[in-house]
């Protein structure tokens, strides 16, 4: 390691210390030295109160920012208790690094709101937070890390937060330390930079204390038990307290609170360690405060401490070091303030890359090594929001960059909590994107995998590969694999995105272009479009809705109308300001027994949110999930009804099975619940079945579509169908930060029917108000880059909306997007620009979507043939 060990303290492989090493502040407030054991006073010097409307259970930055925001939008009775005291946990030892950037879009939102309110917090509470705002530069040093920092600037455009590209001289010019031999660019975000997490989170506490809040500690939460009325009983050594809600903000200590519930989250603590060198004297000479680096290659952060540097790396997934046995076990009692001994040898070819961006690191000495626990998930991102399955219990756990969340997410939870729906979308936070397939074994593979990958290059149709597969495949997986299945990672499920057949180059080769899979997917889009192709698709999420209310409730739920008994819809579950929760398939079985799907990434989300309805209106119903159980292939094509036709003796005409139509059949001697409906735009069915039989059915299609030329396609195909047919999908052109009106989906909103259904007063005064935006279908003239969603949109040198969905259109031959502009650019043939990869590309709109589905085709025939 050249000259970085001089004088430097050498340690121990790990094991748990004592802090021994200095607190990385960056203000004058410190923790007291008689708070480094992590103990506190067993007595608490104010009677704990028997009432709440809310208990925070942990005293972290997460738990004071939601105190704060709670207490400070007016909550009465909240309550935060804290084990030990405020800040034990991963806060205290925390770097303190903030940043408007994030790869994911809307959780910039976070990142925005906790850099602004972190910039006056000090005026408001009288606590200085000890805030730095010298920007922060993500360095690019390969072509393919251009290509990534020219990706995130085109989704750029459209959102709040600023970010724009710098050439190496202007990078230079900002940080005069740095080795410039192969930086080829950079991405900066002005007001970056780095915050005391101690002396945030007491700010954060006094301004909670100031508006009414209550904190507690030490007082350990040692028991949690539902009421019959929904509510809480808190246990602690102190005293019970009878609380409306509880939010598990418990830091690493978040799988213990969540036992007491009865509930297993999946997170555990990863050993993060960085180091601080002693005064360098060029560091020392400079006028103004370095920017804080990300050297994206080398994998590590790099910013000014006083005089010196501090350099975090994330070590790859062979060499790093996680707290298994906290989770095989528990924490250690008495874990607050403690420190593991630091381990060099796992971070030194980090450190040789820091030295070779910064030369002056090389003679630098360390002054010490700070190594302490953080929590991660399995993705590395944080659970955020309700749980399913149980009521009024919310997480806020699994914080990686909790510093930089901490304030964000404690205003967009205490804003749900307040108005009883998301401020806007997050369901990549949501809690509930994790089931029962979240095994141990899975928890610890993918968050191995997701901290070596902390500056991996993120491209689009990004996959990880660890811990795969887990329970969740269906029973065509290994022969779909044997037919050239490149599978896709879906809520737990494998699930082909596309066919390398003979020929093809297999395999997973990402990239911001076009790449291995373009032409073969082609091929598959062909298939559908002009023979018949089949599609595993067992990750929808599938919900059984049946009671003597069940009518009523499925009437209040939706915005549709209810289906009769036999025919399927789409409808759309609403929030109350008449936003888009979920989209669901409705079949009516029975009088009082629907079948309800919904995407796989939004399962328990919906689930969630359709039990919570059912309590508030008391409805007598049952919701079962039956996505385990329950599989589905469907066929689509031309061709399907001749397939279709050999492998059951039910009438599956036109006249006999209509469009949008549901039947209890047997296919190939396997029961199925089969409907006239597809997604790909073309004629086709959906069979659901027991998973069991999925192979045996999937065999029979296969052998008797031999003749007509049937083969497989996977999702990118559907893809790029549904874009050209026009239809849209939850999750991009449709979530809680739209209305359905804007995004085109009136005629699935039955505003004159007579149930008084969830958003309806909402959509109304929408409606008379008018609206602003509108959802426009867009070819897009390129040439081996396609949109994906989120890129910005341009018009007379101004950003005028950004795009939701985009691929290639292999029948119009034309890249084809779909996206949100004024009104007044809905005008077809208007033309805008698309930001991606550095280039504006000139797109058009059209009046309609540039294909048009089957039935309307067959309408379109059956007219020309009765005027002839």
């Amino acid at each position: 390691m050249r000259m970085l060990l001089a004088g430097s303290r050498r340690f121990s492989r790990c094991g748990l210390t004592k802090c021994c090493t200095a607190h990385i502040s960056t203000s004058s407030t410190s923790p007291s030295s008689d708070s480094s054991s992590g103990y506190s006073s067993p007595k608490l010097q104010k009677n704990l109160k028997e009432n709440a409307e809310t208990v925070i259970i942990g005293g972290g930055v997460v738990g004071a920012s939601l105190a704060y925001h709670l207490a400070k939008a007016g909550q009465k009775d909240v309550m935060l208790l804290e084990k030990s005291e405020l800040t034990a946990g991963s806060t205290w030892h925390a770097a303190g690094l903030t940043t408007l950037f994030h790869p994911g879009i809307n959780v910039k939102n976070l990142h925005y709101y906790s850099i602004q309110l972190y910039g006056k917090l000090a005026e408001e509470t009288g606590q200085e937070v000890g805030f730095h705002t010298p920007g922060s530069i993500r360095i690019a040093s390969t072509p393919e890390r251009m290509d990534e920092v020219k990706y995130q600037m085109q989704r750029q455009g459209w959102n709040k937060a600023p970010q724009w590209l710098l050439t190496p001289d202007e990078i230079h010019k900002m940080h005069p330390l740095l080795n410039m031999d192969k930086v080829l660019g950079g991405l900066f975000n002005p007001g970056d930079g780095h915050i005391d997490p101690y002396s945030l989170t007491q700010a954060l506490a006094s301004g909670a204390r100031k508006y009414g809040a209550e904190i507690f500690m030490p007082a350990p939460v040692t028991g949690l038990k539902q009421t019959a009325s929904g509510g809480w009983e808190v246990n602690t050594p102190h005293g019970t307290i009878k609380a409306k809600r509880v939010i598990n903000a418990a830091g690493f200590w978040a799988r213990e609170i969540g036992a007491l519930a009865g509930l297993e989250h999946p997170l555990v603590p990863i050993h993060h360690q960085y180091v601080v060198t002693s005064t360098i004297p060029e560091v020392a000479a400079l006028k103004e405060e370095l920017p804080v680096i990300r050297d994206l290659e080398g994998s590590y952060y790099l910013r000014q401490e006083r005089t010196g540097l501090l350099i975090g790396p994330y070590e790859s997934a062979e060499k790093m070091r996680m707290c298994d046995d906290w989770v095989n076990d528990r924490v250690p009692p008495g874990f607050g303030k403690e420190l593991f001994d630091g381990d060099l040898d796992r971070i030194n070819d980090h450190l040789e890359r820091a030295m070779d961006l910064v030369p002056v690191v090389q003679n630098a000495s360390i002054q010490s090594v700070v190594c302490g626990p953080i929590t991660y998930s399995p993705d590395i991102l944080p659970m955020v929001g309700p749980h399913q399955g149980i009521s009024n219990y919310w997480c806020a756990v699994g914080f990686g960059y909790g510093i930089v969340h901490a304030g964000g997410v404690g205003k967009y939870l205490s804003d749900w909590i307040l108005n009883g729906e998301p401020p806007y979308d997050l369901i990549e936070l949501d809690p509930n994107r994790y089931g029962k397939w979240t095994t141990k074994d899975y928890l610890f593979k993918k968050a191995r995998e997701s901290y070596g990958f902390n500056n991996v290059i993120g491209h689009p149709k990004e996959e990880r590969f660890a811990g795969r597969p887990t329970e969740r495949v269906s029973g065509a997986y290994e022969l779909m694999k044997e037919r050239g299945a490149e599978m896709g990672f879906h809520a737990g499920w494998e699930q082909p995105h596309w066919f390398a057949l003979p020929g093809d180059t297999a395999g997973y080769y990402p990239s911001f272009r076009r790449t291995n899979w373009f032409d073969p997917v082609g091929r598959e889009s062909e298939l559908v479009r002009t023979k018949a192709g089949i599609i595993d698709l067992t990750p929808f999420a599938k919900i059984e809705v049946k009671g003597n209310d069940a009518h009523k409730y499925i009437d209040h739920l939706c915005a549709n109308a209810v289906p009769k008994v036999g025919y399927t819809n789409i409808s759309h579950m609403l929030t109350h300001t008449g936003r888009v929760y979920a989209e669901l398939t409705v079949t009516t079985l029975a009088p009082n027994h629907f079948f309800c799907i919904t995407g796989s990434g939004s399962e328990l989300h919906d689930l969630r949110w359709m039990e919570e309805q059912k309590i508030t209106g008391n409805y007598d119903v049952e919701l079962i999930n039956v996505t385990d159980s329950m599989a589905a292939l469907s066929l689509a094509g031309p061709l399907s009804r001749d397939i279709l036709s050999k492998l059951t003796t039910e009438d599956i005409s036109h006249e006999g099975f209509p469009f949008l139509t549901y039947r209890q059949m047997e296919v190939a001697g396997v029961p199925v619940r089969a409907m006239r409906i597809s997604y790909t735009g073309e004629l086709g069915w959906e069979f659901y079945h027991a998973r069991q039989d999925t192979l045996k059915l999937y065999q029979a299609l296969l052998a008797a579509g031999e003749e007509f030329g049937v083969g497989d396609f996977g999702t990118y195909a559907l893809n790029s169908l549904r874009l050209e047919k026009g239809f849209r999908m939850w999750g991009a052109e449709m979530t809680v930060d739209n209305n359905p009106l804007e995004a085109g989906l009136g005629f699935f909103v039955k505003l004159k029917k007579p149930a008084d259904f969830i958003g309806k007063q909402a959509l109304q005064k929408i409606k008379q108000e008018g609206l602003r935006r509108t959802l426009v279908f867009l070819t897009v003239d390129t040439e081996d880059v396609d949109p994906e969603g989120n890129e910005t949109l341009w018009y007379n040198g101004k950003v005028v909306g950004n795009t939701t969905s985009g691929t290639y259109g292999y029948e119009v031959k034309k890249s084809i997007a779909m996206a949100y502009v004024p009104l007044e650019l809905s005008v077809p043939g208007t033309q805008v620009l698309v930001e991606m990869l550095g280039q504006k590309w000139n797109a058009t709109v059209l009046k309609e979507p540039p294909v048009k589905i089957e039935p309307m085709r067959k309408r379109e025939q059956e007219k020309q043939k009765k005027a002839a």
